[in-house]
């Protein structure tokens, strides 16, 4: 093979940008938004951590009905306590509804697919007597598996990993508005 039919000539080695040069590039631009007053949305920021970083942890996520409804409240508070509780100030009490949709049907009526679209109306009270609305919202998603034929382990397992998709992004949606609203409160 000769040099000019090679798969990697030496003029697109030096058009192309190397590993050390895309790295150099991240790590500029990590810099530079260090120097724009860019700070993390509910992460720490200091020794003391940010505002909203108190005050997601110290929401009580309220009991959730049914396994989904486990696993969204586990995530929740994963994701609400990560420098730990303190005393909660507040109650989230979210309630998912799933829809599903046969999608992909084949010549014997069979579906091969199936989508499941998630829809959590969510609300946060203050613990106090009467409770004080403070946010609420709803959130929506949706994910989809395949349904192959006479392999229903496989078919579990695929229901199982969408549906703890579709659980953590629930969680991650609510997490991110609870902590834009506490941000905004902060800085307002």
């Amino acid at each position: 093979m000769s040099r000019d039919a090679s798969s990697t000539s030496l003029s697109d080695r030096l058009s192309r940008p190397g590993r050390r040069a895309l790295l150099g590039l991240g790590t500029a631009g990590l810099l530079g938004l260090s120097g724009c007053g860019f700070q993390p949305l509910y992460g720490r920021t200091g020794p003391a951590g940010g505002a909203a970083s108190a005050e997601l942890s110290a929401i009580e996520v309220a009991l959730i009905p049914d396994r989904a409804g486990q696993l969204m409240r586990r995530a929740l508070q994963q994701r609400l306590w990560i420098g730990g509780q303190s005393s909660p100030r507040y109650t989230l009490t979210a309630f998912p509804t799933f829809g599903i949709e046969q999608e992909g049907i084949r010549p014997d009526g069979l579906p091969t697919r199936t989508r499941w679209i998630v829809t959590t109306n969510w609300w946060l009270t203050t613990n106090g007597v009467p409770p004080q609305p403070v946010a609420n919202g709803t959130e929506q998603a949706l994910d989809a598996f395949d349904l192959p034929d006479n392999q229903f382990f496989a078919a579990d397992a695929a229901r199982e990993a969408m549906l703890a998709r579709l659980v953590d992004q629930m969680a991650e949606d609510i997490v991110t508005r609870l902590a834009v609203r506490f941000r905004g409160q902060d800085a307002g």
